[in-house]
């Protein structure tokens, strides 16, 4: 051990350790050396994603650390603005108080708690299913489902442009994988047709696709998977809780309440925005997870204050549709200044995802810089998040927002658009 490390260690500065160079073995040097040319060169194509510092609580209005006044945030999956709403968090306050920080232990073992049984009634109850299981995140629920029900005499049919645990979620399984054109029924049909000898076809969809903020056509899959005796399968983690009449989600939305037979979502979006998915459906699928997923056996369960504020979310929006409502009402007046200003903005006309097309990398981070100067926090999105030539600004809407605020958002939109000759 060096003398400056001991002197370091005597004195108690842990901290001054990191100024310490750290020796690196040959085979480390050349992998770092090789991944300094692929960062650089993610810099020059403009696609490198820095991290905004929030120094408050997530919600309409947020500081920022390079910035002194707060600004306006429209980039949060924060759907019904109850992220910081003071029931939920004093539910969260509560819950550490009642039952600790956390569970140390994954479910089987000693992870369970009465909170989690009723947590996973209430989702079940939510989507009108026999029974639901709680993950660490959708990813996981989606990371553990594929595997634990598909075998190679299988077929499971995905959406082209499904979110990234389900692809990741599919990979680790062992049945036939297909996937269909996005939301192209005559090429789900014809894969449909081509499988018929499979035991089992589960057709795999996002409910709402998150970069595009459309809809899948859930009427049309159902159809076909009846024709063609399938199974559904919805991943619903950008409606549950806030789209649809009531918040029910893509199948409220698209009038197939009931018709999926799997329904996965999270828990950190809408419901309270902490952490935390779900799969629900058939009790004996549910049953089948708990015994042989591997995310949930082999994970720490949520810890109780997050049981909890997301439990206070799913009473507060069963109680009223006020949120569901102020929220449809910001979307579409969002939606109708923007396009009416000349923006080419994407997705279904009443969902709050709307991701307004610049094409340019490099142009959607100048144009979010702009939108920070002028106090609307906003991201661009530039491969590979989205395809190449297909960047973006996704802007969410909240119920948190005042129509203000949304008012507020565009006319920044019109000032920089104008100023970088986006719009005219």
């Amino acid at each position: 051990m060096s003398l400056e490390i001991l002197q370091v260690l005597a004195l108690g500065r842990v901290s001054l350790v990191r100024d310490v160079p750290v020796a690196r073995t040959s085979s480390q040097a050349a992998l770092c050396n090789f991944l300094k040319g692929e960062l650089d060169s993610i810099r020059e194509a403009g696609t490198w994603k820095s991290e905004r510092i929030i120094i408050s609580p997530q919600s309409a209005f947020i500081n920022v650390s390079s910035q002194k006044d707060k600004v306006l945030n429209f980039c949060a999956n924060n759907y019904l603005g109850l992220s910081s709403h003071p029931e939920v968090v004093a539910a969260a306050k509560k819950a550490i108080d009642t039952h600790g920080a956390g569970l140390s232990s994954v479910r089987f073992i000693c992870g369970t708690q009465d909170i989690h049984k009723e947590l996973e009634k209430k989702i079940a109850k939510f989507h009108d299913r026999e029974d639901a299981i709680l993950y660490t995140s959708c990813f996981d629920s989606n990371a553990g489902f594929f595997e634990t029900l598909l075998s190679p005499e299988d077929a499971v049919i995905s959406d082209e442009l499904n979110h990234a645990s389900i692809i990741d979620g599919i990979r680790l399984c062992k049945a036939e994988r297909l996937r269909y054109n996005h939301r192209n029924m005559e090429a789900l049909e014809k894969i449909l047709k081509e499988t018929q000898k499979s035991r089992f076809r589960l057709i795999a969809t996002d409910g709402v696709f998150s970069m595009d903020g459309n809809v899948a056509p859930l009427k049309d899959i159902c159809d076909l998977a009846d024709r063609y005796n399938a199974l559904v399968f919805v991943d619903d983690c950008h409606s549950a809780g806030f789209f649809g009449k009531t918040g029910r989600g893509t199948e409220e939305y698209t009038e197939t309440r009931g018709r999926p037979d799997v329904i996965s979502s999270t828990l950190g979006k809408a419901m309270g925005g902490a952490s935390g998915g779900y799969t629900t459906g058939p009790k004996q699928i549910i049953d089948l997870l708990r015994n042989k997923s591997r995310p949930y056996l082999f994970s720490n369960s949520l810890p109780p204050p997050v049981v909890a504020t997301s439990s206070k979310a799913f009473d507060l929006i069963t109680e009223t549709a006020e949120l569901v409502e102020r929220l449809a009402v910001n979307t579409k007046l969002f939606r109708t200044r923007m396009i009416e200003a000349g923006f080419n903005v994407l997705g279904d006309k009443d969902h709050p995802i709307c991701p307004v097309l610049l094409g340019d990398a490099k142009l959607a981070s100048a144009f979010a810089d702009g939108m920070l100067q002028e106090g609307i926090f906003v991201i661009g999105f530039s491969y590979p998040v989205v395809p190449k030539g297909k960047a973006r600004i996704r802007v969410q809407l909240s119920a948190g927002h005042t129509l203000q605020d949304v008012n507020r958002a565009v006319d920044a939109f019109i000032t920089i658009g104008r100023r970088i000759k986006v719009i005219g």
